[in-house]
């Protein structure tokens, strides 16, 4: 049921100087004139959910399985503002039923980043950021047909705050929030029913969404290994009703966990691979899922290219 994009994208140095940073959580910066840009995979499969806070298991709809190809680039304006973009196409299934998947393009989404503190601090160095972005539907998918729509159909402006402390013996830990504002989403359909209400408007009111996580890691030479904590919390929305489908505007909260890998490779050079694997822990109207992602990134020095 979770179908908006997670933005688990990290990060890995390409040299002393230079960082792969493409995640809007993170906290490291492209350096001015790098361009990170690559594909990534991933798979989202579940087959028990919670039904507002009920944990149950739908045999009509058996397993689903979400996949994407996320394209991403971050491109380093200055040492201390990136630009970054990510198009996905999804792709979602059931397992069992009559219900018919759904796949196409969903939603472009792109933001900048400033670090606007850097300050050393004991044997290591704090550094404070700020982003904005904002998320728009590319093409006319239905947000009505969850858990099998691609998205949410809603444009949303978030802003975020990230806090890094990194030592200088390689270990770091990172904590970032972030409240989103959603536009509200429009139905092919004259009314409908949610949180104990018939609405006659093909209009529906999308609450705002406060969000947070924490990680910490280890980032060396060409290694960077972490694990994060991540909470989604919607502010309002109804509860799916008893075996009903869920709604566009229901209350879908999370807890999950997971570990990311990322390894630059040392020929080609500036060649990264990168791995995570995680699991929703707790849950509000969501599927309780299993995910991993997977891909390449390539980073370009334009400015040691131009010289």
């Amino acid at each position: 049921m979770r179908k908006h994009l997670q933005l688990l994208l990290f990060m890995l140095p390409v040299g002393p100087l230079s960082l792969c940073a493409q995640n809007f959580t993170d906290g490291l910066m492209m350096p001015k004139g790098d361009l990170c840009t690559g594909f990534l995979y991933n798979q989202d499969q579940w087959k028990n959910y919670w039904e507002g806070t009920l944990k149950r298991e739908n045999h009509n709809i058996g397993t689903i399985t979400t996949q994407n190809v996320m394209w991403l680039g971050n491109y380093g304006v200055s040492d201390k503002v990136n630009i970054i973009a990510m198009l996905p196409y999804v792709k979602t299934k059931a397992s069992e039923g009559v219900l018919s998947g759904m796949e196409g393009i969903q939603d472009l989404i792109i933001g900048a980043k400033y670090n606007f503190l850097k300050k050393k601090m004991g044997s290591g160095e704090l550094n404070s950021f700020v982003l904005g972005s904002y998320s728009v539907p590319l093409t006319d998918y239905t947000p009505d047909f969850l858990p099998l729509s691609i998205g949410l159909a809603a444009q949303q402006l978030s802003g975020r705050i990230t806090l890094n402390y990194k030592m200088e013996k390689g270990w770091y830990a990172n904590a970032t929030s972030a409240y989103t504002w959603r536009s509200n989403v429009t139905l092919d359909r004259a009314s409908y029913y949610t949180d104990g209400q018939i609405h006659n408007t093909n209009e529906v009111w999308m609450p705002n969404v406060i969000d947070f996580s924490f990680s910490a890691g280890y980032l060396k030479n060409s290694l960077n290994v972490f694990a994060s904590y991540s909470q989604q919390s919607v502010l309002g929305g109804g509860d799916i009703r008893r075996q009903d489908m869920p709604f566009v505007s229901n209350r879908m909260n999370f807890s999950k966990v997971d570990v990311t890998v990322m390894y630059y490779l040392p020929k080609p050079k500036g060649l990264a691979v990168r791995a995570l694997i995680g699991q929703t822990i707790a849950g509000r109207n969501v599927g309780q899922s299993t995910y991993f992602m997977g891909g390449l990134l390539y980073t370009i020095h334009f400015a040691k290219t131009s010289n």
